[in-house]
């Protein structure tokens, strides 16, 4: 195997496949494993290229063989000529229609986990929430085989907000889209009564209708917290037999929605991880399934590949407000675009915000974009979407889940530990090392792409398969650890008064 890979010819720089000395490969010093040494001498100013794309510009003169990375490579905003359908890729028609085993919902829409979710509109009603959930232990659970648990979505907001607006509007969203998620058969909303966020303005503006799996209380009107746990649990007890009577049957694929995230990215994610996510969406989009990507700001710099795929100028045009409303956004709060990647990505290898996008949008495969979404915003159409978000991975999912979402596909390099309930979530490791360390986390090795030499394709398969799979029923790691319970996080947008 090589030492070194350049992802293509034009690049003037490379990735070192292990860590290299001077003297080795080329190398005129040190390069960690993953990071980048520049092919040819580049000029101070001049573009550094990977993918074929620009990364960053170099901050000074960097000679054939040196290490490229945060001393010597800078970033820049970016504009585009940005071109609208110009590459847009026929979506074949599978040779079978593939299934799944999942819960049909009264609306039409299908789950792959059967939850009762307790809702809070408020901070003020959290602990409630948890000490109802709390009280259905698995012992309790145990004469309903067909409920996965009782889980508590609680948040730090709900008031000491605007009671109209961007933000009340974003929490609303999520609050509906967990309660219409097809992954929850039952719902408890419980708030304190006082708030900005009143539930009942939520059922109101959504429409939603009170019944056997949809109930609602305050605290304040049940008559405080001890009484308003007991009423909790006596409601959700009387929702168990009702959630339990749903039942799986053979479902068509299309009816699969799946959050596609990155987080603890390394240069090893454009490489094998993430294209071969790309390439499982694009198996799931033929079946006439939905695949979301997300995170606004790690499209930053590769945004123009993605108009590119946008099925109308409409489309694309959506898309590139989003990126300019988060320079706005980020430059009102003295930030930069290039505040993103962490310590941890810059330490596997990434520098710039516009290589790590490069390679974050290649879990969006080679599909037409057919929509895109405000955050939490209920996605209607089906094929490959795009919903903003900010890149923290739990605000990003919360997002994804509360427009549908019901199954998360996570690819990692650093190790990210994460689950999200109620939609399972699948991780997908970049490199075969950290796969070694993290084997009880993480479900699919794409490492195995550059060690093994699996292809993409392969790859990608075996994800796919995995997510039909884990729709069916079969446990996630994430899950067999209990994971999900925490990372309920909308985003929090605008002022807190």
């Amino acid at each position: 195997m090589n030492d070194t890979i350049r992802l293509d010819p034009s690049d003037n720089v490379e990735t070192a496949l292990r860590a290299l000395e001077a003297g080795e490969s080329g190398a005129t010093t040190p390069i960690p494993r993953g990071h980048k040494l520049a092919v040819r001498d580049i000029a101070k100013g001049e573009a550094v290229l990977k993918y074929a794309q620009i990364i960053g510009w170099a901050s000074q003169d960097i000679p054939a063989g040196a290490h490229v990375h945060t001393d010597n490579l800078e970033f820049r905003n970016i504009s585009h000529d940005y071109d609208f359908g110009t590459n847009l890729r026929e979506v074949p028609e599978p040779a079978l229609r593939d299934t799944f085993r999942g819960y049909r919902r009264a609306n039409g829409k299908v789950g792959t986990r059967n939850f009762i979710a307790i809702l809070t509109s408020v901070n003020c009603s959290a602990t409630a929430a948890r000490k109802i959930a709390a009280y259905f232990t698995e012992e309790k659970l145990a004469a309903y085989p067909n409920v996965d648990g009782v889980v508590a979505f609680v948040h730090g907001t709900g008031c000491g907000m605007a009671s109209n607006g961007e933000g009340f509007e974003t929490l609303q969203r999520v609050m509906w889209g967990y309660a219409r998620n097809p992954n929850v058969g039952g719902v408890l909303m419980a708030g304190l009564g006082c708030e900005a966020n009143q539930i009942d303005w939520l059922i109101e503006a959504f429409g939603l209708t009170p019944g056997p799996l949809f109930q609602t209380m305050n605290i304040q009107d049940v008559g405080g917290l001890r009484k308003t746990v007991e009423a909790g649990i006596a409601k959700v007890e009387a929702m168990l037999p009702l959630v339990n009577a749903f039942e799986r049957s053979e479902c068509p694929v299309s009816e699969l929605m799946v959050g596609l995230q990155c987080g603890g990215s390394d240069a090893w994610s454009g490489i094998t991880a993430n294209p071969a996510l790309g390439y499982a969406s694009d198996l799931l989009v033929q079946q006439g399934g939905t695949s979301v990507l997300a995170e606004t700001p790690e499209i930053y710099g590769a945004e123009h590949l993605l108009t590119r795929r946008a099925i109308n100028e409409k489309v694309g045009t959506k898309l590139v407000d989003l990126i300019s409303w988060w320079e706005d956004y980020t430059a009102r709060n003295n930030g930069s675009m290039d505040n993103n990647p962490s310590p941890g990505n810059k330490k596997g290898g990434l520098t710039t915000i516009l290589e790590k996008s490069l390679g974050a949008a290649a879990k969006g495969g080679t599909s037409p974009l057919t929509g895109v979404y405000k955050y939490a915003e209920p996605v209607t159409a089906r094929g490959f979407v795009f919903m903003d978000s900010p890149g923290y991975d739990p605000a990003s999912v919360t997002g994804q889940i509360a427009s549908g979402c019901n199954l998360i596909a996570f690819t990692t390099g650093r190790g990210s530990a994460f689950g999200a309930k109620p939609s399972p979530s699948i991780k997908i490791a970049t490199n075969s090392e950290m796969y070694g360390r993290l084997t009880e986390d993480m479900d699919v090795n794409a490492g195995s792409i550059l060690t093994e030499g699996k292809s993409v394709e392969d790859v990608g398969r075996e994800i796919y398969e995995l997510l039909l799979r884990v729709a069916s029923g079969e446990q996630s790691k994430s899950e067999a650890q209990g994971l999900g319970d925490y990372e309920f996080v909308p985003w929090q947008i605008g002022a807190v008064m």
